[in-house]
């Protein structure tokens, strides 16, 4: 791991932009991409849960990673989400997503459905056969949605034991409490103690050690706004941005969900269509109207860029 840097700040989830149609936008989706850069984002994440990932083909995603990793050109470190329940096929995403230029995989534990769940013996299998596919670095997503249970103790001892596992996105109730203990007991081997749920815990989770966000893609300017200062030392500053930007992370976290970003995108310009592939369901025109007057009050730059 020492030939990679250590990898922190604001590393926001790029959203998949679609056309009206249902069809990818790459033009809109390319503007997206520049402004995230320009919003501050000290690097991206592309095909995760917040951007649909769960209603793109494999030739998408294939596409999607070749063209965004292209277009990006090196100018920040972009992470691919490569999970899927089956080793193999996570080990050859990851493969592919590492020789196309990816910094770092993020992967969540192996699952399907609301049932078919797998012992920690076979997770810990899981990780390492992908792990000895490639030479980058995995973040492990822990997120309710995999519904899989993974203990500190655990995420401690596969960062300790496999070569790659060294960053960890942690998105469960009390994160604050769970990074602390997994700092505790993975020392260095935990180089990316991260904090994800759109940053509705993120002072608490800087609080604990937490080194980097992974956020919406729609202010990675306001993000800044509250890790910059923390990270300078100035822990008041921090706690005041944190309390402005707040109402608006709420807003994200709590109702508009994974169309936020792309809506705060639609409204400043950025894109030409906010909308989400069949069946995902509209957000509900007060909750938009709600997101957008709720940011205007911070003045983001999703406003301005465009324009």
């Amino acid at each position: 791991m020492a030939a990679h840097p250590r990898y922190q700040g604001v590393f926001p989830v790029v959203p998949t932009i679609f056309k009206e149609s249902g069809e990818l936008d790459l033009p809109s989706q390319k503007r997206c991409i520049d402004f995230m850069i320009d919003a501050g984002s000290h690097g991206l994440c592309i095909l995760a849960n917040f951007s649909e990932q769960f209603s793109i083909s494999d030739d998408e995603r294939e596409r999607l990673t070749r063209e965004i990793l292209e277009y990006v050109a090196g100018r920040v470190p972009v992470i691919v989400t490569t999970t899927h329940y089956g080793s193999l096929i996570c080990a050859q995403r990851s493969r592919r997503a590492q020789d196309l230029g990816a910094s770092m995989v993020m992967i969540m534990p192996p699952y399907h459905g609301a049932t078919i769940r797998v012992p920690e013996p076979n997770i810990y299998e899981f990780f390492s056969i992908v792990s000895d596919a490639i030479d980058i670095p995995i973040m492990i997503q822990d997120a309710p949605v995999s519904g899989t249970t993974l203990s500190a103790a655990f995420l401690a001892k596969m960062a300790t034991e496999i070569a790659n596992v060294s960053y960890f996105k942690i998105e469960t109730p009390g994160a604050a409490s769970k990074l602390r203990e997994l700092i505790k007991l993975g020392g260095d081997a935990i180089e990316g103690p991260w904090d994800g749920e759109e940053a509705i815990t993120l002072l608490p989770d800087l609080e604990a050690g937490c080194t980097g966000a992974m956020t919406g893609g729609g202010y990675p300017d306001g993000i800044r706004q509250i890790m910059d200062p923390w990270f300078a030392g100035n822990r008041d500053q921090a706690i005041d941005a944190y309390t402005r930007w707040l109402p608006l992370i709420n807003y994200e976290n709590r109702q508009g969900g994974i169309l936020s970003a792309k809506a705060l995108m639609k409204e400043g310009g950025i894109i030409a269509s906010d909308v989400s592939r069949h069946p995902f369901p509209a957000m509900n025109p007060a909750v938009r109207s709600g997101l957008i007057e709720t940011a205007k009050r911070l003045d983001p730059l999703v406003f301005r860029w465009g324009k």
